[in-house]
């Protein structure tokens, strides 16, 4: 290397700061940082606004929620504010108690904001990537519902730390906890505690025990989802219960008080909001909440079009409030729920969750169209279309005779137990009464029990589960729970989901997702959201037309109902199904058209049974008849397109009840097993017939019926019991 290069690199090598450079650098940075935080807080504490104008406050924008039209207003969540300020001294302790343990314990001892909420709620945003609103003291939540609004910044939260600590710098605590107590939402249109109390309790918070008390204080956190008038009741009673606890722990209250006020239900009063499709509404208020926050829905501006048809609504109502006070006085069905969809979106025409969304008292506010209930036969075209789709033709015929499904107990259908202490099971059809050969389409047109338990075990049960869950049935959340029972009713769904899954049928086999909102725009009209079509294909055209054909079948089901039936509505395609369940206590019709699908559940929110009467279609299907009738006249006229023939020309799949060998030996009488490999039901018949674990219980009542000379001279197998058993029969 030569001298002048040499020289070169040696002068280029970068020095190493001293320390005394370093100190420089970093007090340069905190007096700059100093400089840049105070500007920012003196910026920020010119543009706020004055904590002063807290008592002044005007309510923000209100929500509104409309029909699909946007025409017909259902709610206005602020609509006319209900707020009565109360003196500090009318407020009673165990309100101020119960409101600080479930808000802000550390109220009187931090200085308008707790250090160690904000580093979690900070910690909370940074491994959620998200902004939330953990943290916040009492002193922060006024200054949010008051002086700021319900954005999420980063912004906006140093805004709020700072006219925190101002606020707490100009006012005491028992003033800003006044201030609060008086100013804070507790949904229906209830701010402050005044409000609150008279709205749901009837009286002055002057007069609330303790459980009431509490109970209220649970309100200002979720004020939509933990209302007294919406679905979730008892997780407002488990907060209410937590505060209670947390009462106790702060020693505001004694054990004896806390064991009574757990103990005590609160009794609420009836709303008196004007509110239109209330239990419709609820929902739209709790899926804003989730997506948006309640401080949004609650003051944000937001315009809200639903999928709501006000018109087949009112048709929804009138037909549940009639029926229902007819099936009280008639079937002891003291309660009914109504939804209906259109298949071709997805939008929720109607519902109506119970008879009086007012009427608390006797839980009228509880939505039975959320909720899970078994579905009784009504869950049996699941079964059939899985059927339908392997192959099995409508005409594949099965015996209906009494029948023992689990291969461990006697064929007979005399025992109860197995020899692993596993129940026996031997279904009866609803009637007692067994018809012999039927066909798969005659055996769910009249509802028939043991046929479709049959259908089931040839579908397979992991395959139905699985397709009732494309179709839209959300609630099978544990395929190892069921077995046989499965079509009979077994598993719990929601009638929301039956009117969607149902529609699936009507609409060629494709679904569309059910949707309650259309659209939601903000204060400055801007689209915050727009409902797009979602269609998915779950079943082939063919399956869902040999669907509705089989149930808009009105002289199969004649022989069960009659040709004149609810389930018949005269110069309209309608496909139905009925469902009843154990005990009577529920009352399932669900159908559709081409244009809408409707389930009417009827029965009572404690599970009592109605009368045997009520089984079928006597309770439920007289109000989904009136309702479709109506609703139909306003649709275009259209009818389900016709199915491709099905055939096969094996004994049993084609009618042929009876098999006569090539080798011309005796006929024989054989259940379907003998035919069939249950994965392709359309092969050759087994080389092995008669294989099938169920078999031998299957085709015993078959040899009884025609007798060993016609049975020919194929033993029945003796089953092989399972090391493992399973109680699912």
């Amino acid at each position: 290397m030569s001298p002048i290069i040499g020289r070169v690199f040696k002068s280029s090598k970068i020095k190493k700061p001293s320390l005394k450079q370093v100190g420089m650098f970093v007090l340069w940075l905190v007096v700059i940082g100093a400089i840049l935080f105070f500007g920012l807080f003196i910026y920020i504490q010119r543009i706020l606004p004055d904590p002063n104008s807290i008592a002044d406050r005007k309510v923000s924008e209100s929500t509104k929620i409309y029909d699909r039209t946007g025409q017909v207003l259902l709610y206005d969540i602020h609509g006319e504010e209900k707020r009565t300020i109360i003196p500090w001294e009318q407020i009673p302790a165990n309100l101020k108690n119960a409101t600080l343990a479930a808000e802000d314990s550390g109220f009187y001892s931090h200085g308008g904001f707790d250090i160690k909420g904000i580093l979690r709620s900070i910690y909370n945003d940074v491994t959620t990537f998200s902004l939330s609103q953990g943290g916040s003291t009492i002193t922060q939540q006024l200054v949010k519902q008051t002086l700021l609004g319900s954005q999420k910044t980063a912004l906006r939260k140093v805004e709020e730390l700072i006219l925190s600590v101002e606020l707490e710098r100009q006012f005491s605590k028992d003033q800003i906890f006044w201030m609060y107590l008086n100013q804070i939402p507790y949904g229906s249109n209830a701010y402050g505690i005044e409000a609150a109390s008279k709205t749901f309790f009837g009286k002055s918070a002057s007069q609330l025990d303790l459980s009431e008390a509490a109970t209220l204080a649970a309100l200002p956190q979720a004020p939509s989802y933990y209302s007294p008038y919406g679905n979730h009741i008892d997780d407002l009673i488990t907060r209410k219960n937590t505060i209670l606890a947390s009462m106790k722990k702060l020693g505001s209250i004694s054990d004896a008080d806390y064991q009574q006020a757990v103990a005590e239900k609160p009794v609420f009063h009836s709303s008196t909001e004007s509110i239109t499709a209330p239990h419709f509404v609820i929902m739209v208020k709790d899926y804003l909440a989730a997506k948006y926050g309640e401080a949004a829905i609650e003051s944000g501006g937001f315009n809200i079009i639903t999928t709501l048809d006000a018109t087949l609504q009112g048709y929804a109502e009138a037909a549940v409030t009639k029926y229902a006070a007819i099936n009280k006085t008639k079937y002891k069905a003291s309660n009914a729920a109504l939804v209906a969809v259109s298949p071709k979106n997805g939008d929720v025409l109607a519902l109506v969750g119970s008879v009086n969304y007012f009427d608390v008292a006797n839980q009228g506010n509880f939505n039975v169209a959320t909720a899970a209930r078994q579905p009784g036969s009504s869950f049996k075209p699941f079964a059939y279309a899985v059927a339908f789709q392997k192959g099995y033709p409508d005409s594949t015929t099965i015996f209906d005779y009494k029948t023992e499904f689990n291969p461990n107990c006697s064929p007979d259908g005399n025992q109860t137990t197995d020899q692993y202490g596993l129940a026996c099971y031997h279904p009866q059809d609803y009637d007692g009464k067994f018809r012999g050969a039927v066909t798969m389409r005659q055996a769910i047109d009249e509802s028939l029990n043991v046929p479709s338990v049959k259908t089931l075990y040839l579908a397979g049960i992991p395959d139905t589960i699985s397709f009732a869950q494309e179709m839209g049935i959300t609630t099978l959340t544990d395929p190892s729970r069921y077995g046989l029972s499965l079509v009979l009713g077994g598993a719990e769904v929601k009638p929301i989901d039956m009117a969607s899954a149902y529609g699936v049928f009507a609409n060629d086999g494709v679904r569309n997702p059910y949707r309650i909102i259309k659209s939601v725009s903000d204060v400055n009209g801007n689209i915050l959201e727009q409902a797009q079509d979602q269609p998915q294909r779950v079943l082939d055209t063919q399956t869902a037309r040999l669907i509705d054909n089989v149930l808009s079948d009105n002289s199969a089901r004649a022989p069960e109902f009659g040709y004149n039936s609810s389930l018949y509505i005269p110069g309209y395609d309608v496909a139905a199904k009925t469902g009843t369940t154990q005990d009577n206590r529920d009352g399932w019709l669900v159908g559709f058209s081409p244009s809408i699908s409707t389930a009417v559940w009827t029965g009572n929110n404690d599970n009592s049974s109605m009368t045997q009467a009520g089984a079928g279609v006597s309770a439920a299907g007289p109000m989904w008849h009136e309702f479709m009738t109506q609703a139909l006249a306003t649709f275009p006229h259209e009818s389900f397109p016709d199915p491709d023939p099905v055939s096969s020309d094996k004994p049993m799949l084609n009618g042929n009840i009876s098999y006569t060998p090539p080798d011309g030996g005796p006929t024989q009488y054989h259940e379907i097993l003998y035919y069939v490999d249950r994965t392709d039901p359309l092969g050759p018949i087994p080389s092995n017939p008669g294989n099938d674990p169920q078999f031998a219980n299957w085709d015993w009542p078959v040899l009884q019926a025609y007798g060993e000379a016609s049975y020919g001279n194929y033993p029945s197998p003796t089953p092989t019991p399972s090391p493992t058993p399973t109680p699912n029969f």
